[in-house]
């Protein structure tokens, strides 16, 4: 066993959520008590500490109650082994968001390991942490976190990414999976599973960040020719929806309206239309007692082959298995 106990700092960035951070500082906890259980109280293990990014004990969440940490990162004075950032953002043009900046920056190669889970990774690439490297984020932020730092290698997939010394988690509880991850690193596999028996949880979750996000933007926010198709669409997805056919309901020709929707949307139209059917799917299994063929017909989808297909490529998981993940919790299981 380590003869130092690691300290182990998580940063509660200002507007963060309650359970980013709790997650996380349980999975440690339960580490260093586990370990003392089992080698003696003068076992060393894990500290856990909550720090604040700015000067001042008060960290404002967004939570119904804010939180007072241990102090700042300043105030720490033994050296950090892990340091986990806890995501929102930092304030813009205040001078100590600033120094916390230059600060993260002098530390990165100090220390051990680096974290930034859920929005905190554009925390993280701001301060040039990411660059040339992969990382995650939250999946509503993808878009955002790509056009902010072309830097970034960006990978929607995985719940949380290492890359060297840095570690990205994706939304809220992806921070838990990543503690788990680097108690699994330090003390190994056992120790980690009896962890997630304790919290209920899975040690690897099934299934990636991209089951939990939508395959389509809001496009009728920027879209005009989807404001006026988009109705009939629905009405209309059982059926073969081919350009020509597509094109007719907007009075348009087809190699006109290829063009247009390509441009409006980034998708050509049969793309579109096999996302569209994904989604319409999905609601069905969240919502439904339909059979998974019922579902694959209503939808478009030819049939249950042809939908686990579809399905396994836009977001690597079965029909089956993604019923049972997101079915609603007052259906029967």
């Amino acid at each position: 066993m380590p003869e130092h106990r690691k300290l182990v700092a998580i940063v509660v960035l200002p507007q963060s959520r309650l359970l980013t951070l709790a997650g996380p500082a349980d999975v440690f906890s339960f580490a260093a008590s586990m370990l003392q259980e089992q080698f003696g109280p003068d076992n060393q293990s894990y500290e856990v500490i909550l720090a604040g990014a700015l000067p001042g004990k008060a960290v404002e969440l967004r939570s119904p109650a804010d939180l007072l940490v241990t102090g700042s990162i300043y105030d720490i004075k033994q050296p950090i082994d892990t340091l986990i950032l806890i995501g929102m953002h930092l304030p813009q043009d205040n001078p100590e968001t600033e120094r916390f900046y230059t600060w993260l920056q002098q530390k990165s190669t100090e220390i051990r390991r680096i974290a930034g889970v859920c929005v905190a990774s554009f925390v993280l690439a701001k301060a040039g942490l990411l660059d040339h490297k992969k990382a995650t984020t939250h999946w509503e932020r993808y878009d955002d976190f790509r056009s902010q730092f072309p830097k970034v290698v960006v990978d929607t997939t995985p719940f949380f990414i290492k890359d060297g010394n840095i570690y990205t988690a994706g939304g809220v509880t992806s921070g838990m999976d990543l503690a788990l991850a680097m108690v699994e690193e330090d003390y190994g596999r056992e120790l980690a599973v009896r962890i997630a028996r304790k919290l209920v949880i899975h040690l690897k979750r099934p299934g990636n960040q991209k089951q939990f996000g939508g395959l389509l933007p809001d496009y009728e926010l920027s879209s005009t020719i989807l404001i006026q198709l988009r109705p009939w669409l629905l009405q209309h997805i059982h059926e073969n929806l081919g350009v020509d056919i597509m094109a007719k309901q907007t009075n348009m020709s087809a190699r006109n309206f290829a063009r247009v929707f390509l441009k409006e949307t980034g998708l050509t139209p049969a793309k579109f239309i096999e996302k569209m059917r994904v989604e319409l799917a999905r609601t069905y299994l969240e919502n439904s007692a339909l059979s998974l063929e019922e579902i694959a017909l209503k939808c478009g989808l030819g049939g249950l082959v042809s939908m686990r297909r579809v399905f396994l490529r836009h977001l690597e998981i079965s029909p089956g298995t993604y019923r049972s993940t997101f079915r609603s919790a007052l259906q029967a299981p």
